[in-house]
């Protein structure tokens, strides 16, 4: 989902600059300029982009505090972080001004001395929201932490590696699954061909994609652990008339409960699939 900037237009220059090196970070923006079309109804338009945006940054200048536009976006902004508690709501000191009384005691990006470290604040306080690489699965009996990352092999071929490591809240082990996909020439020159077109993130994202596909037609891909054995499995995948081969491990670690346990391995990959998916703002592919 979009980061959404609320601004007074006077403030338009640095906000054109601050956005440009957003989307050079790989981060969604939602400007009115930018997204506003003929025809739209401006109410309309900011309301929908406000309700869903994943962060809202607030540029604070002395212009900006008075801007009844920001102000009305401001109120939205806070009404669904107060309800859902999800929106990450960032003051961005530009001048100094008059600090509204939301912003008091809120961790702030300070651009008025310096716009490099002004630009690290901001990455570091949306990171949450606008990282694709890794993320939390949060269940009521266990949580799994997630990342995902590509490189490649000695012949020149794109490699995308994901780790899951699941975290029961009331039993003494974890489990951890390792996916690591390997493309030949044909869809490794896919893979760049994504990457130079859109980003990184969603070249990673579209052989995930791929990769989840399979597994859902051919079957419901789970692994019982018995002991610590590891558990293995092969999957070759179709990826722009090329072949990637995802190998799938699992395995066992910490206290022996007796217990066997059935690792859902297609639920990670799906529900790791939508975080990329909702973070990038990025349809589905057909």
């Amino acid at each position: 989902m979009p980061i959404f900037l609320s601004y007074s237009h006077s403030d338009t220059e640095f906000v054109d600059k601050l956005a440009l090196q957003l989307v050079k970070h790989n981060v969604h923006v939602w400007i009115d300029r930018w997204e506003l079309n003929v025809g739209d109804s401006l109410i309309d338009r900011i309301q929908h982009a406000v309700d869903g945006a994943s962060a809202l940054l607030v540029v604070l200048s002395p212009d900006s505090v008075e801007s009844e536009w920001c102000k009305r976006e401001l109120s939205a902004g806070l009404l669904r972080e107060l309800e859902e508690k999800r929106v990450v709501v960032m003051p961005v000191l530009l001048r100094d001004c008059a600090i509204p009384v939301f912003a008091r005691g809120k961790f702030y990006a300070d651009f008025r001395t310096n716009f490099d470290d002004g630009l690290k604040a901001v990455l570091a306080g949306v990171a949450k929201v606008t990282n694709a690489s890794l993320a939390r699965i949060q269940e009521d009996q266990y949580h799994v932490d997630w990342s995902i990352q590509s490189a490649y092999d000695n012949n020149g071929d794109v490699v995308v590696k994901a780790t899951f490591i699941q975290i029961p809240k009331n039993e003494p082990y974890t489990c951890l699954t390792e996916v690591v996909i390997v493309g030949d020439s044909v869809a490794t020159r896919a893979f760049e061909a994504v990457s130079a077109a859109e980003n990184l993130d969603v070249a990673r994202l579209r052989i995930w994609e791929a990769f989840a596909e399979k597994v859902g037609e051919i079957y419901e891909l789970r692994s019982l652990l018995e002991d610590a054995e590891e558990k293995r499995f092969v999957i070759p995948v179709s990826y722009e008339d090329g072949l990637v081969m995802a190998h799938v491990s699992s395995r066992r670690m910490g206290e022996d409960t007796g217990k066997d346990v059935l690792l859902n391995i297609t639920g990670l990959i799906n529900e790791s699939r939508d975080q990329m998916l909702a973070i990038l703002n990025k349809p589905a592919e057909a």
